[in-house]
């Protein structure tokens, strides 16, 4: 099976986002960004994802609903099976409902 980008899959020796090697695949062909460039999908620019919902790769799912919609007009593409939650909430982007960083206080005057 070759994907749309070009990426060819392997039944064995399958070493693409395997854990180990987390780059995108247009990371794998063009090298990776210099630091501070860093790269949070395969296809820039990163699609908004709705609160606690999660980019899968061919669109947002819900993970209440366990439904996987279109990014652009969030249209019904299909439902999610226990795997493939388990994967999508272990692995994917979430759209962010918590600050993840360092929190800045202000000086005084």
């Amino acid at each position: 099976y070759k994907f749309k980008d070009g990426l060819e899959f392997e039944e064995e020796d399958w070493n693409y986002c395997d854990g180990y090697d987390r780059r995108f695949y247009t990371e794998i062909l063009n090298g990776l960004k210099p630091a501070g460039r860093t790269q949070k999908v395969d296809k820039e620019p990163a699609p908004p994802i709705p609160k606690g919902w999660y980019d899968c790769g061919d669109g947002v799912y819900n993970p209440e609903k366990r439904i996987v919609y279109s990014y652009s007009d969030h249209q019904f593409i299909r439902n999610a099976d226990t795997n493939e939650h388990k994967w999508i909430v272990t692995t994917c982007r979430r759209g962010s409902d918590f600050f993840v960083g360092k929190v800045y206080k202000a000086p005084t005057p």
